[in-house]
């Protein structure tokens, strides 16, 4: 018995020695590839490159940001927010009432009080009274409304969308609200609560989806989808602006899901569950354009060096080149059913991301891609000012609509 015991002490004594080099050197390698500068591969950088153009002026793109504005101030509703679940179709997609409306209107207000936001400055006299007074009303919706906003039932999770555009509009109006302390405190709280509404509906395995087809748990089983984590990252970041802080453990978490997802060549898969099949048509850089941007973005901001200003540019040029892709898709009724799983939803979010990446970029090489962008999206505009990609009751021109307007701003020459 002692020989066994004096075994099992040396046994012992040995793995713990055994651990702890282990570990030593884990360690050391890790703080050495912190300092390494990061190894991409040559996909990350190339890609194709859009064929010249003339760029729009500064006054064709304010003049398409101002009808723009106008479809925004013509259909908000009375009560303040922007959106509803009228203009139904016989096809439409899976939205459980009240909750799934709900998180659909949160989310649209949002984008359009963003968008009125940005624009305001840009405009003077009885238009800006206007927007100001439009904000004011939207703003008061916002407050009443979006501190109640959470999950619709087991299956769908919408609400993901309202709590991150919410994040958005509430970053910006605290700043307009600069000495009203006590309207900066009841947007703090209301950041928050959609700050806390994130955790608590973070996936299981790291990042944020709209659905749980799988365990309906009460934190989510669903696998994360890469642009959906993506968009709440890049929330978190703006909440953080404010003082709204989100536990590190689960931002690292949401960070590894989207690695996870990533391909060499920056395109991202759709979700994990396709993480493993990199070929499948949503998979590819045509499938990715409308989600690179903002996984990329997304990644930038959390500090990601890998994520340069070269495969930002790569991405963006893509985006301009292959544009056909993202573009056949517009306006399709059913999800997906273009080439490379390609649905509607998927042009103005693209868009709307990819004028934040060019934000990323030294100003001198900004120009190009305000060009190109703004070169694609004016002649989208519908005769009524509005844009819009994929018919989703009566909330597709209102966000289609914001997000271009939000974009077109970013196009702007100072």
């Amino acid at each position: 018995m002692k020989y066994g015991n004096y075994r099992r002490r040396m046994l012992v004594a040995v793995v713990s020695i055994g651990l702890g080099v282990f570990l030593l050197a884990w360690n050391a390698v890790g703080e050495e590839a912190v300092t390494e500068a990061p190894t991409l591969s040559p996909l990350a950088t190339q890609g194709p490159k859009p064929a010249p153009i003339t760029p729009p002026s500064n006054e064709e793109i304010f003049q398409a940001i101002e009808r723009g504005v106008d479809f925004l101030l013509d259909v908000q509703m009375k009560h303040g927010a922007w959106g509803s679940a009228q203009r139904t179709k016989h096809l439409n997609i899976y939205a459980p009432v009240p909750g799934s409306h709900r998180a659909f209107r949160t989310a649209v207000t949002s984008l359009t009080l963003q968008a009125l936001i940005e624009s305001c400055e840009h405009f003077e006299g009885e238009r800006r009274e206007k927007i100001e007074a439009a904000i004011d009303r939207g703003q008061q919706w916002l407050l009443a409304h979006a501190g109640t906003l959470r999950r619709a039932e087991p299956e769908a999770i919408y609400n993901i969308w309202g709590h991150s555009f919410a994040i958005h509009a509430i970053s910006l109006l605290h700043g307009r609200a600069a000495g009203n302390e006590p309207l900066q405190a009841q947007l703090m709280e209301l950041a928050k609560y959609q700050v806390d509404r994130l955790r608590r509906y973070q996936s299981i395995n790291g990042g944020w989806a709209y659905y749980d087809m799988v365990a309906h748990t009460r934190r989510p089983s669903s696998s994360s989808i890469s642009f959906t984590t993506a968009t709440v990252l890049i929330a978190i970041k703006k909440a953080e602006q404010l003082g709204v802080t989100f536990p590190d453990e689960r931002i690292q978490q949401a960070i590894a899901s989207i690695h996870r997802q990533r391909y060499p060549d920056f395109a991202y898969a759709y979700g994990e569950y396709l993480a493993l099949n990199p070929r499948y048509g949503i998979n590819r850089p045509a499938g990715s354009l409308g989600r690179s941007q903002a996984c990329n973005l997304a990644l930038r901001m959390v500090g990601d060096t890998k994520v340069t200003d070269e495969v930002l540019k790569t991405w963006l040029n893509r985006l301009y080149a292959r544009n056909g892709w993202l573009s056949i898709g517009r306006k399709y009724p059913v999800p997906h059913e273009s080439f490379f799983g390609v649905a509607g939803y998927f042009y103005y979010y693209g868009h709307f991301y990819a004028a934040m990446c060019i934000e990323e970029l030294p100003v001198e090489e900004r120009p190009h891609h305000q060009g190109h962008l703004a070169h694609i999206l004016i002649p989208l505009q519908e005769k009524d000012g509005s844009w819009w990609d994929f018919p989703l009751y009566n909330y597709h021109q209102q966000y289609g609509t914001a997000m271009a307007v939000s974009s077109l701003i970013r196009c702007l020459n100072q």
